[in-house]
């Protein structure tokens, strides 16, 4: 390079410069997730009412509300940390972890071309979305500034995941009386929606079961909103599947889903796996996602400069991938099947419109005793439960104001916390009609 060592030199060729823009100093402020912060609200029940039960209706944590990684599998991680020793790892992970969720887990057919090439091993879930959303703009359109399509009333972290690396979100159309599921017109009308401003849809999210409505979508259901989001140009199709063991009914079969799609079509899916649910693994972070090679080469590239999985989660999961997954993750399972079970019951008697679906939550419409109070929404509904009920519920308005009337409830529980969580909240709610 012919350059004096007194002149400044880019990094990259000047025509591979990031553009500049203002629009870092226009956007909104992301605000903390307050999800880590409404059961704390329990402790001044407790200063009113010493030695009173309290019940943490919040928790999407099975490691809190119940038993969490069972203590064999943490050993079983810990010899094979000691085992494979402290140096660096690949920014996927390792071949060993690769080999684990394709043979162990999966179970994948080699005929249908997924192998461990198609494996990233990531820090949680939050750290493997906001690489799939990095992947979806630079691959799909790439665009900064076009579009991450989620549901009416999404998991909170997937509004400001995407809006924080330089995509915008876009609530997609639904209605309430159908738990606001996907539509494959209310896909089309969104891709309609963002090409009035000349934006594309880089990525839309299909969670199952859902976060925070607790709906279920099925096999089939999941199937035709994908294919009718991709011939409508939607780049990338994401299934967050990270609830999906937690359910009286068959997990999800990645062999049988992928048959439904062609060759060129598998090129535009993500799934997302993990622990964190099913297994109580919250503070273990450890999460996998499955894309085309494509799309986990370009994401391991820039993992290599930014963040790369601790061989210690990696480790977790493939000890409960050899136990077998189904009886590792029975302790959350178990107890999270009798509590829906139970609580459907009490649902039915109580007269609440509500959803509930399978994983961990119910969704509860408590719009009566909103108005009763002369609130506008439900926001002060969790602090007041929680402050003189002792019962930590999340309001539906945390996660878009189309859940305003509504709050969230946890049933990851024993089936007889479940059942005095959800005597206290009726307490609470028929408190506000005084």
């Amino acid at each position: 390079m012919n350059i004096s060592h007194t002149t400044p030199v880019y990094a990259v060729p000047e025509a591979n410069l990031v553009p500049v823009s203002s629009h870092l100093g226009e956007m909104l402020d992301i605000p903390p997730s307050r999800m880590f912060l409404i059961n704390k609200s329990l402790k001044v029940y407790l200063e009113h009412n010493p030695g009173g039960a309290i019940f943490d209706a919040s928790q999407g944590d099975g490691g809190a509300s119940l038993p969490g990684v069972p203590k064999e599998l943490l050993e079983r991680a810990a010899e094979l940390q000691v085992r494979h020793g402290t140096a660096y790892d690949m920014p996927f992970g390792t071949n060993d972890y690769r080999q684990s969720v394709v043979e162990k887990y999966w179970q994948l057919d080699p005929s249908l071309g997924w192998g461990p090439a198609n494996v990233l091993g990531t820090c949680g879930g939050r750290d493997a979305l906001v690489k799939a959303y990095q992947a979806m703009l630079a691959l799909g359109r790439g665009r900064q500034g076009d579009l991450v399509a989620v549901s009416r009333v999404p998991w909170i972290s997937y509004n400001w995941g995407p809006y924080g690396i330089g995509a915008n979100v876009l609530w997609s159309p639904g209605d309430p009386a159908e738990g606001w599921a996907y539509s494959e017109d209310g896909i089309r009308e969104s891709v309609a929606f963002a090409a009035c401003s000349g934006r594309k849809i880089a990525g839309l999210i299909i969670t199952n079961p859902d976060n925070p409505t607790g709906l279920t979508s099925s096999v089939q259901r999941q199937v035709a909103l994908a294919k009718a989001a991709l011939q409508a140009g939607v780049a990338f199709v994401l299934f967050d599947w990270m609830y999906h063991y937690v359910t009286d009914e068959q997990h999800m079969d990645l062999n049988s889903f992928l048959k439904n799609f062609s060759l060129e079509e598998r090129k535009c899916l993500m799934f997302l796996d993990g622990l964190t649910k099913s297994l109580g693994a919250s503070n273990i972070r450890n999460c996998h996602l499955l894309a085309d090679e494509k799309v986990i080469s370009f994401i391991v590239a820039r993992a290599s400069h930014t963040v790369m999985p601790t061989y210690y989660s990696l480790a977790v999961a493939m000890a409960a991938y050899e136990m077998g997954y189904a009886e590792a993750a029975k302790s959350i399972i178990e107890p999270t099947n009798l509590s829906r079970s139970l609580l459907k019951g009490l649902l039915a008697d109580s007269g609440l419109e509500h959803i509930i679906g399978k994983g961990y939550y119910t969704f509860m419409n408590v719009a009566e005793f909103i108005r009763a109070k002369g609130w506008e929404n439900s926001e002060p509904l969790g602090q007041y439960l929680a402050e003189n009920f002792g019962v930590a519920v999340v309001p539906g308005s945390f996660f878009s104001p189309f859940g305003d009337d509504w709050i969230r409830f946890s049933y990851a529980t024993p089936p007889e916390r479940t059942r005095g969580a959800f005597e206290r909240l009726l307490q609470g709610l028929e408190s506000l009609k005084g």
